[in-house]
């Protein structure tokens, strides 16, 4: 549901010898999700993106950005359903050999 908040986490090092993105689509049309946004999504090559300490990186999912976590959030709408896609440019290794795992989508209460 486009209306609650979702988070996820990336463990580093993020596997992608180029860059990584999370991409939003539209359940419905399958389209990039049309939102106040503009950009469908967030890649690591934003320079607003926050690394965590450890070199993790969290990305959250909602229709208002979490307080200082604006270049780490996709928006979403609420009453709208979407998909998410993690794209990882030149996949390393660890994504081949399984070592490296995302995070999974947790509820921001």
């Amino acid at each position: 549901d486009g209306g609650n908040t979702y988070k996820v986490t990336l463990p580093a090092p993020v596997p992608a010898a180029n860059f990584w993105s999370f991409m939003v689509y539209d359940s419905q049309t399958r389209s990039i999700l049309e939102t106040d946004q503009k950009t469908g999504g967030v890649d690591s090559k934003n320079p607003k993106l926050k690394v965590n300490k450890d070199g993790s990186y969290t990305v959250y999912f909602g229709s208002k950005a979490p307080k200082g976590q604006k270049g780490n959030w996709v928006q979403t709408m609420p009453g709208k359903g979407y998909n998410v896609l993690l794209r990882l440019y030149g996949p390393t290794e660890a994504w081949f050999d399984k070592s490296w795992v995302p995070g999974d989508f947790e509820l921001v209460k």
